[in-house]
């Protein structure tokens, strides 16, 4: 069998009385709608519950699935060892997943496992099912750095796996909305917070999993949200499937947004394939990007792919625009999928003019940059580019003048400098900054530091 239902549920750890002591009457429906959701998942008497848990092990590149015969977990951290449980896990279930996985080269297995206890957000729904059905295994999955699209495949792969063994499964997608809805609340405010729970809800309510794929990875960040690929792996799960989709419950009363929902499947729909969905969009907005990108980012893509794709560096040209012609600075940004795949630059120009720094520093932030492997020629279709062109630096005379929004920051002390360049999502403060930048150069809060600025000319 495939997957018979799905539910999406938040972790609180104070949903419990024995931590709570009174305060998880304040969230009374998402107590309520907990125990609905759980109730509907018993109806389907599963042999195995998939859980995805934020919680978990998570790697970069890793999708760490746990091992072994079962665990335990307590919430002795939340001043409340008497909650506790025990899960025993499906094995047969955990080597298949990793052996499908690998065959469609996504990073999936039972290695590097630091903890075997059970996380708080296993815990919790896996209490709440215990009090209506017992007769099942698990599968624990925690999340990783990879892209939306790899989350939503791995989904897929946990409903074929399920499918080849005749399991009746339920998948659990635990999760917590966005962290920052109050000012008051212990990671206070961002406006993108409301927003990502808004649209969250939305594809609750609607069963429209394309809205997940719509929000980018830093649009995440900014919400400071918990569940997001949680629940695009439980999407992967449902693929092509029409659903039966139903929000529960949503609150948000101490700045933590909790939504509860469940998801039954209802025939096929092949309409409902969302990664393919997002993967059009996607290459359709690329190729729209392209087709307006100006002579200094088509200059910067072409050296990429020409380096990316031959292992030569594009033959420079004899006759450079006259844009190009000019002495300055400029850094090359690439970007996949909403995230950093490389940028190189220079703060003050070291070759004879604009083309001849755009020319290097492209192949540069296509292979040299330290935090990221090579680009291969696959993720050529996918990547987007970005130049910069600085002004010359100056020295700050007050940094209380400066705009980070039009001003990139240069820290320096000694031979040690960092750069930060302007306009860059959720940095809002100079003084954020100079912290960014003084974290990159490796200088310490307490170390004095000289701050220079510049401006940027941005094509993309």
């Amino acid at each position: 069998m495939s997957i018979l239902a799905a539910v999406a549920v938040p972790h609180p750890p104070l949903i419990f009385e024995e931590v709570g002591k009174g305060r998880e009457k304040e969230i009374s429906k998402t107590v309520e709608a907990y125990k609905e959701a759980m109730r509907f998942v018993a109806s389907f008497k599963p042999d195995t519950i998939v859980l995805s848990s934020p919680h978990a092990e998570l790697y970069a590149d890793y999708f760490h699935v746990s091992g072994g015969k079962s665990a335990n977990g307590d919430f002795a951290r939340f001043g409340a060892p008497e909650v506790k449980m025990h899960a025993d896990y499906d094995e047969e279930f955990v080597r298949l997943l990793s052996e499908y996985a690998q065959k469609e080269n996504i990073a999936c297995g039972t290695l590097g496992e630091k903890d075997p206890a059970l996380d708080h957000a296993s815990l919790i729904p896996l209490r709440f099912l215990s009090e209506v059905w017992q007769n099942y295994r698990v599968v624990r999955i925690g999340l990783s750095g990879l892209s939306w699209k790899t989350h939503y495949e791995l989904g897929k792969i946990i409903a074929e796996v399920s499918k080849k063994l005749s399991r009746r499964t339920v998948f659990i997608a635990s999760g917590d909305l966005s962290h920052k809805l109050l000012a008051e609340g212990p990671y206070g405010f961002a406006a993108e917070g409301p927003v990502f729970d808004e649209n969250t809800t939305k594809a609750f309510k609607s069963g429209d999993f394309e809205i997940l794929f719509d929000m980018s990875p830093s649009f995440c960040e900014l919400a400071a949200e918990c569940g997001h690929r949680s629940f695009l792996m439980m999407s992967g799960a449902l693929d092509g499937k029409a659903v039966q989709s139903k929000l529960l419950s949503y609150e948000g009363p101490f700045g933590v947004g909790y939504a509860v929902a469940t998801f039954e499947p209802k025939g096929a729909d092949d309409n409902r394939r969302f990664d393919k969905i997002a993967e059009e969009k996607k290459q359709k907005e690329i190729a729209e990007r392209r087709q307006k990108e100006d002579e200094l980012v088509g200059f910067a893509r072409k050296c990429v792919e020409t380096f990316v794709l031959t292992g030569k560096e594009l033959p420079f040209p004899d006759d450079l625009p006259d844009l190009m012609k000019n002495k300055a600075a400029a850094f090359v940004t690439l970007k996949k999928d909403g995230r950093l795949r490389g940028c190189i630059g220079t703060i003050e120009p070291v070759r004879e003019n604009l083309g001849r720094e755009i020319w290097h520093n492209a192949v540069s932030a296509s292979s040299k940059d330290p935090r990221f492997s090579p680009v291969q020629k696959d993720e050529l279709k996918d990547i987007v580019y970005s130049v910069d062109v600085l002004s010359a630096p100056k020295k700050a005379p007050d940094i209380k003048l400066l705009d980070p929004k039009k001003d990139g920051i240069i820290v320096q002390n000694g031979m040690r400098r960092g750069v930060l360049l302007p306009d860059l999502e959720g940095i809002d403060t100079v003084e954020e900054q100079i912290r960014i930048a003084r974290m990159k150069a490796g200088i310490a809060s307490f170390e004095p530091v000289e701050v220079f600025y510049f401006q940027v000319e941005r094509h993309h």
